[in-house]
């Protein structure tokens, strides 16, 4: 990585949305351009830099949230013309700032995507796609699961329109008219969907697309079949990727790959002669970076990548160099340039500080008189809560517009917090008493200056189900606090796949009653996640799950007045049962309940435990032998007595001891679950084993695979 970029802040605007920041075309070659960005407030703001000082050109008045802000124009003409979504209407302004359309599309849900070709334009809210002409409407299209991105392939280069959306439930619908043409499936939820090039590559019909899990990929869409081109796994465990733009920062002809994730890492990928990427740049930002654009904004003849982040900061990260080589007639110059820069910056801070004064003693008058309202401020949280398929954690993300004081955690049911790396606040854990109150956990995050964003790690026990809440607390006067809430499902670590291993042995749970399509699909959205809430079209549906954990798998299939689960983990059947059961009851529906148990599928599990609970123990017995170890090298001066085994247990004591401490509890997860295995395999058969469970945890504690099989079979 050789590239070399310093950082500049231009401006700061309201809190902004993802794909809400474009940078207008330039009137010559490596001219500087203006950028025109979009924020919460509904202010749509243009500005262009003039001796390192922000100029604005326009600035409208505050309206609805803007939800995406777009360029549009003449096919084959420079698109300067600014498209903006807020709540279901679509404004255009000119590149002056004149407002040239208002288009009210009456969609019954806010858009949250948006693309426009020529005089074509394509929107999205969470499940509904619309494609307008001309502002009539021509095609309409409701998705199964949420749409969070939407596009089309350039029109000017292929001869049919072909509309893609990025859905959650880890596909790419291609489109043609109000019909889908085919499915594309791809490594996680797709956020993000870009043109290759900015404009479709050699063939016109390439797209790259990231997704929430920090994936990348290029994608051929072909008028009858994908052609996945390569791929990016997430290998450094950054954030989800909410931007991407083409733009040759790196200067050698080839357009390069710019990508913004939601942990504030922006990056720059290159393409080697194969055409393979390569990471070229990374630099961490503190917050979320919520579009990204190639250009030129700070000094003619330097080329740039501008960013917007959550909090609304236009950043940029230039090829001009900090300090100018510069002779010594030149010095006085450049000195009395940053004098020029000192002095006014001195200015603007007391200007600011006299504001603050005045707005200070306001609120106290207003919040002291007799007829004051409640005067709490305001702020935003931008929150994600998602599985982790690698070490089958949820990671719970808080980035709040203004920095944080602290964080309190509260649980009603048994979770795990898990150590985070980039996690620099200070946790304190209260004492709970889970019997009277349903408290199993109350922790305190304690953060430091200027933290704006905070990422937790937790970990749940499947059975076990209820609330996570998050009391987040800005450092703003007065102190106000927001609370979010997160669901704790009964099946917590199973995840959506698109396919299962059909040849294992399965366990069948039958329902049958007089339930219809919705209530058995609200019954699939209480215990399973990644599950859409509104029910998909048509009269029965199939879902695919695999266990983060175990990599276990689970098939549900459900219509009206039946529900069929098939599952190779008897825990997993016995916890739906028991869930389902319980679901119906509340809403007084008389279930007919019927299971058929393979046996074979006890030991399929117990042979997938085997690989983990063996490590983990060699973990465990490693790390106890790690301080008399390090005894005995004090006291005989060398490792040279010690066997190989032992030598090599000291050489990787601090990553082992990293390792255990990143798991907590980990083996008695392991540990939990043959137990719930054992019990809910004897369930089924109408016997109750819990005396036997000390026998079964003596085998534990001297493992063994052959035993352990042979206890199941015996018990």
């Amino acid at each position: 990585m050789d590239l070399n970029l310093n950082r500049a802040d231009y401006l700061q605007v309201g809190v902004t949305s993802q794909k809400t920041m474009k940078l207008l075309p330039a009137s010559r070659h490596r001219a500087t351009q203006k950028v025109v960005i979009g924020d919460y407030d509904g202010v749509v703001t243009c500005f262009g830099m003039k001796k390192g000082e922000a100029v604005t050109v326009f600035k409208t008045l505050p309206e609805q949230k803007i939800a995406r802000l777009e360029l549009g124009g003449v096919l084959n003409t420079p698109q300067e013309k600014i498209f903006i979504a807020a709540g279901s209407e679509i404004r255009g302004f000119t590149k002056r700032g004149k407002q040239f359309l208002s288009f009210e599309t009456n969609l019954t849900e806010s858009i949250k995507a948006m693309h426009i070709s020529g005089s074509d334009l394509f929107l999205s809210a969470s499940y509904i796609y619309n494609h307008y002409c001309d502002c009539k409407d021509q095609h309409y299209y409701l998705s199964g699961d949420k749409i969070n991105d939407v596009i089309c392939l350039p029109v000017e280069r292929l001869p049919r329109i072909t509309p893609v959306l990025a859905c959650q439930d880890r596909v790419l619908r291609v489109l043609q008219g109000s019909d889908v043409v085919y499915e594309v499936e791809v490594p996680g939820p797709p956020t993000v969907l870009s043109l290759h090039n900015g404009n479709g590559g050699d063939s016109g019909e390439d797209l790259w697309f990231g997704t929430s899990d920090g994936k990348l990929g290029l994608i051929q869409i072909t008028p009858s079949k994908p052609i996945h081109k390569w791929g990016i796994q997430n290998k450094k465990k950054r954030g989800g990727i909410l931007c991407v733009d083409s733009f040759d920062i790196v200067g050698d002809g080839v357009k390069d790959l710019l990508v913004g994730r939601d942990d504030g890492m922006v990056e720059v990928y290159s393409f080697d002669n194969a055409n393979e990427p390569v990471l070229r740049f990374d630099q961490a930002l503190s917050e979320s970076v919520t579009s990204v654009q190639g250009g030129c904004v700070g000094k003619d003849g330097y080329d740039e990548i501008v960013v917007s982040t959550y909090s609304g900061w236009v950043t940029g990260l230039t090829t001009e160099p900090v300090h100018k080589e510069s002779g010594p007639g030149e010095e006085l110059k450049i000195t009395q340039d940053m004098q020029n820069k000192i002095s006014s910056l001195r200015s603007e801070l007391e200007h600011l500080q006299y504001k603050v004064l005045q707005e200070r003693e306001k609120y106290q008058q207003s919040s002291q008189s007799s007829k004051a309202k409640s005067a709490v401020p305001s702020f935003s949280i931008n929150d994600k809560f998602t599985l982790n398929k690698d070490d089958a954690s949820y990671s719970l993300v808080l980035e709040v517009q203004t920095a944080i004081d602290n964080v309190l955690i509260q649980s009603d049911v048994p979770i795990d917090l898990l150590d985070v790396d980039k996690n620099s606040a200070v946790v304190s854990f209260s004492s709970c008493d889970a019997e009277s109150n349903d408290n199993f956990l109350l922790a305190t995050y304690r953060c430091q200056a200027n933290t704006t964003r905070l990422e937790l790690k937790i970990r749940s026990i499947e059975g076990q189900y209820g609330t996570l809440q998050a009391y987040v607390t800005p450092r703003i006067q007065p102190k106000t606090c927001q609370v979010r809430q997160y669901l704790i499902k009964p099946l917590s670590l199973h995840q959506r796949t698109h396919c299962i291993d059909h040849d294992r042995p399965m366990n069948t749970l039958t329902l049958t009653g007089q339930f219809s399509f919705a209530e058995v699909h609200s019954w699939v959205v209480f215990c399973l996640p990644e599950v859409p809430e509104k029910p998909p079209a048509g009269e029965c549906v199939t879902f695919y799950f695999q266990n983060t954990f175990l990599d276990t798998q689970l098939e549900s299939n459900y219509r009206k007045g039946e529900g069929i689960f098939k599952s190779d983990n008897i825990s997993t059947i016995s916890i739906l049962k028991d869930v389902l059961s319980k679901e119906a009851t509340k809403r007084k529906i008389n279930l007919n309940i019927s299971y058929e148990i393979n046996e074979v599928s006890v030991k399929h599990t117990l042979t997938l435990i085997h690989p983990k609970l063996e490590y983990q123990l060699l973990l465990a017995k490693k790390v106890q032998l790690i301080d008399a170890l390090k005894e005995l090298q004090v006291h005989e001066g060398n490792t040279n007595f010690l066997i190989p085994e032992y030598r090599c247990i000291l050489e990787e004591a601090d990553h082992l001891q990293e390792e255990y401490k990143k798991q907590p509890a980990h083996l008695e997860r392991l540990y939990g679950m043959i137990t719930d295995l054992f019990i809910d395999k004897f369930k089924f058969k109408g016997t109750n084993v819990k005396t036997k469970v000390p026998l079964l945890l003596d085998i534990l504690d001297s493992y063994d695979q052959n035993a352990l099989t042979a206890f199941f079979d015996a018990a």
